[in-house]
């Protein structure tokens, strides 16, 4: 799929991704891959920045998720997120 496609996409992707239940990025990664048929085959670092925004334009809130292996930052949609 090519970049500037998905160019100006990716937040409502990522918030449609997220409207289904709280996950964490690379879960978002594997979920858009799989809602796409493989079409969007984003790399990690591509969702991270998109996450970040999404959360200090408050569309988003992350806490952090401990009883796995590793902590891992959970996102989840606000009411404001909702919305959008």
């Amino acid at each position: 799929m090519r970049a500037d496609i998905i160019h100006g996409h990716l937040e409502m992707l990522v918030l449609s991704v997220v409207a289904s239940g709280a996950a964490y990025g690379y879960a978002i990664v594997e979920e858009l891959a799989r809602r796409s048929g493989g079409e969007f085959d984003l790399p990690e670092g591509t969702i991270y920045p998109a996450l970040y925004r999404l959360e200090r334009l408050g569309l988003l809130r992350s806490t952090w998720d401990e009883s796995a292996a590793r902590p891992r930052r959970v996102y989840e949609l606000t009411r404001a997120g909702s919305r959008a």
